[in-house]
């Protein structure tokens, strides 16, 4: 592109680094929550800290899906505002709302009637003091799925105006309300793991309350006022739901993937069920940040695609890859370096530290190496319609190499615990390569998403 092109460009760096730099924190602050817990009850013992991680692979599982159909709301608002269209865009966020609550208070009530039942057919049989640390804690995760999924919406709204930097500051208020409360709870109180998820409960509570206030501002491009008068309008959600079904399929399936991997993790013993859940959350840490400039780009992707620019939606998927890789790179150096601190300040077993470390070693060296392209340009690629595809290529990669070939290795060859990460590098590595593909062939820009 030639100077006055870039200089027409819906993005320049000064505006991307205001809607990035604030995603990526507020992604860091999100995870950051779930951890507070891990960290705080790991003083409680093993059994504890097992509980926890259990029980928050079912909540990533849940809170995953919220967000993707809530990012299935952005795609079709930042279609809308880059054509110029405010109202429909502000009747897309109407219909967003309505049908994510909906939708969490069903699934909160069916994980509040079938609390038990659930834990037992997931995880299978372990040992009697996790089941019961893990049923109070997935009590009170399950109440705060509507307030999760409100926030995601009350969020993704925002970012589709390209503003980051209101939902970073609720962030930052609610993590200190939640690490404030689970000392509270937990070391003053002695409620146990149970006083964890309250904590974290109510600060999610005061997210969702703050970002719905904050979308009545009438200075806002959308704004949202009287919910209650919010009625269906099935054409608009079926748009919402054309992105965020596919999408929040592909999640599910993941986290689906992640599950059956943990019940056989589960059958190691509790020093591998902390040393795995320690490590996943290293791992999650370490790429969040990444994840966040990914959801960035579907809105700025959303917004060139609906202005008619594809060849800026292509270029700004380039770049953001780049300034990805930078962060990633940053990450995992940061992470490896405080892995034994962790280890040690979190109270972990020495059986249990040995086995995290040599797993976050392993990450530190791979996941630079392919994590970018696995996951980045799918995000590009979601914002304009080719939702279907990255579902179908990111469920068979994981069925094929996360979930079959991590139990093989474990249950066959008994590998143990860092088979789930072969097979997890396998996975990264193989959907990096078709995705490549399908990014410089532009397929992808062949889709109408309004």
């Amino acid at each position: 592109m030639n100077e006055a092109t870039q200089q027409n460009r819906l993005f320049d760096n000064k505006k991307l680094a205001a809607l990035l730099i604030p995603l990526a924190v507020d992604q860091l602050l999100n995870s950051f929550m779930g951890t507070v817990d891990t960290l705080v009850v790991s003083n409680l013992g093993s059994a504890a800290i097992s509980a926890v991680s259990l029980v928050d692979s079912i909540n990533i599982l849940i809170v995953q899906a919220f967000f993707a159909l809530a990012s299935g709301g952005t795609v079709v608002c930042s279609h809308y505002l880059g054509c110029g269209k405010k109202e429909h865009a502000q009747e897309a966020a109407r219909q967003l709302v309505f049908i994510t609550f909906v939708l969490s208070v069903m699934i909160a009530g069916m994980c509040l009637l079938f609390n038990g039942p659930m834990l037992a057919l997931i995880f299978g049989k372990v040992e009697s003091a996790v089941m019961v640390n893990a049923k109070k804690y997935f009590f009170f995760s399950a109440i705060s799925y509507p307030f999760i999924a409100l926030y995601d919406d009350g969020s993704c709204i925002l970012r589709a105006q390209e503003n980051s930097r209101l939902p970073m500051l609720i962030s930052v208020i609610s993590n200190i309300l939640n690490i404030i409360l689970n000392l509270l709870f937990v070391w003053v109180f002695h409620w146990g793991v149970a006083g964890s998820a309250t904590a974290t409960m109510l600060a999610r509570m005061f997210s969702m309350v703050t970002v719905l206030v904050k979308l009545r501002n009438p200075q806002l491009e959308i704004q949202l006022r009287k919910y209650f008068t919010i009625r269906p309008d099935w054409d608009e959600i079926k748009r919402i739901l054309r992105i965020g079904v596919p999408s929040g399929v592909e999640n599910s399936m993941f986290q689906f993937g992640k599950l059956a991997i943990q019940s056989t993790v589960s059958l190691m013993g509790t020093a591998a069920i902390a040393a795995q859940g320690m490590a996943s959350i290293i791992e999650n840490l370490n790429g969040i940040m990444g994840i966040g400039i990914g959801i960035g780009l579907m809105t700025v992707v959303g917004e060139t695609l609906g202005a008619g620019r594809k060849e800026e939606a292509v270029y700004y998927v380039k770049k953001l890859c780049i300034v990805s890789e930078v962060v990633i790179i940053a990450s995992c150096l940061l992470l490896y370096a405080l892995v034994r601190p962790i280890t040690y300040f979190g109270g972990m077993e020495p059986e249990s530290a040995k086995m995290c470390i040599f797993m976050v070693t392993c990450i530190t060296i791979i996941k630079p190496l392919i994590w970018v392209m696995a996951f980045v340009p799918a995000y590009g690629f979601r914002a304009a319609g080719d939702v279907k595809f990255t579902m179908t290529v990111s469920m068979l990669t994981m069925w094929l190499c996360r979930v079959t070939l991590s139990i093989v290795l474990a249950r066959v060859f008994g590998f143990g615990p860092i088979a789930v990460w072969i097979g997890m590098f396998s996975d990264w590595a193989l959907r990096g390569v078709i995705f490549t593909i399908r990014f410089r062939n532009r397929k992808w820009l062949n889709h109408h998403v309004i």
